[in-house]
């Protein structure tokens, strides 16, 4: 099937009892077995849960991997794919990622001797000669970067990597396998915050990990069942629900991020635009021969960070506020949300500077999102 017949058919069929067309919430902490030595298939709802397992399914289905875990959040997903790395080993990361990502390695895995290289990916030679460094075990990639908008060529890095035994993580978020499948271009493991598009309602924290090998997905999902960071059965039917209609949602919302960055470029007050849509984007030939499409986030410097404050507060259809991907409008700024845990001469060597604002575009009608940046501006 087509990815969007896929996700319009999440979950259903699961129930032949009933013949329900939902899944149901099995929100329930332990199973009956039916004898001594028996099991069902479920024991424990941490270990597995059917509205979980439906939800899983799926999940695998969407990035065609041979396995797929739902986590308590985007954190914890990434938290349990570095799990597989060995100790005393190196990691080569995107120099401008996630602010969360860059906390759990400089705070929790430097600690215990994984050590992160931190190099611009969307530079494949840099990154390929980082590849070479002494134990580097994993290469860790955004597509593209937050809040930077770069893009790696993945493919090509993958081969690079593989050729070293390294590992290729991808996260995904931005993109989600509506628009981009990094299994399909050489990465071994795909991760995704799931509160951002694929829930795409701001109502649920969760995250995702699909897996191109089905011994790494049984490696993560003895890690989940381990460490205890599996979903819960409420939130594994949200996801299930948002995912019917992250096809449709994906569409509004690029097409109005193109509409804004178009805008916001010709502006007088903005300074410069990130958002690889833009046909002269540093990143968009490199984006457009990889994906479906260019996403919906984007970022801008404005030409007076002292108004900053005052654009935050005055917005009317934006909200200020963190994360992304939700059907309404976000208007972040990285460098107090975001970001804050960077230090800020890494952040001010990459851009991440106090100009810089970003913005989750929702599906609200384009012409309203683009009349109330007007209005700040």
């Amino acid at each position: 099937m087509k990815i969007e017949t896929l996700l319009a058919q999440a979950g259903i069929h699961r129930d032949p009892q009933t013949g329900a067309i939902s899944t149901p919430i099995y929100q329930c902490a332990t199973f009956s077995h039916p004898a001594l030595g028996k099991s069902t298939g479920y024991d424990y709802s941490r270990t597995a849960n059917p509205t979980r397992s439906a939800l899983e399914s799926v999940l695998q289905e969407m990035d065609k991997g041979e396995r797929a875990c739902a986590f308590a959040s985007g954190i914890a997903a990434l938290d349990a794919t570095l799990r597989l790395l060995p100790s005393h080993s190196r990691i080569v990361v995107t120099e401008d990622p996630y602010g969360g990502t860059i906390r759990l390695l400089e705070h929790f895995y430097k600690t215990i001797g994984i050590t992160p290289l931190y190099v611009d990916t969307s530079d494949t030679d840099a990154t390929i000669k980082a590849l070479q460094e002494e134990g580097v075990k994993a290469l860790f990639l955004e597509l593209p970067t937050n809040p930077l908008l770069k893009v790696a060529e993945i493919s090509k890095l993958s081969e690079a990597a593989h050729k070293k035994d390294c590992i290729v993580i991808v996260d995904n978020t931005f993109l989600t396998p509506y628009l981009f499948r990094p299994l399909e271009h050489g990465a071994d493991v795909a991760v995704y915050s799931a509160t951002k598009y694929l829930g795409g309602h701001n109502d649920l924290v969760a995250g995702t990990v699909t897996t191109k090998s089905e011994a790494l997905g049984n490696r993560l999902a003895f890690i989940q069942n381990a460490t205890g960071a599996s979903l819960g059965p409420m939130d594994s039917w949200l996801l299930l629900r948002g995912l019917k209609t992250l096809a449709l949602r994906i569409e509004q919302q690029q097409a109005n991020a193109q509409k804004i960055a178009e805008y916001l470029r010709n502006h007088p007050r903005i300074k410069k635009v990130y958002y690889p849509g833009l046909i002269d984007s540093e990143g968009h030939t490199r984006l457009k021969q990889q994906a479906n499409g260019f996403g919906a986030v984007l970022s801008f410097e404005v030409t007076e960070p002292e108004r900053i404050a005052a654009i935050l507060e005055k917005t009317k259809v934006f909200s200020f506020a963190e994360s992304l991907g939700g059907v309404e409008s976000l208007i972040t700024y990285p460098v107090a949300q975001t970001h804050a845990d960077v230090p800020e001469d890494t952040r001010q060597r990459l851009g991440i500077n106090n100009s810089l604002l970003r913005l989750s575009v929702g599906i609200e009608n384009a012409a309203d999102l683009i009349a109330d940046l007007e209005n700040v501006l």
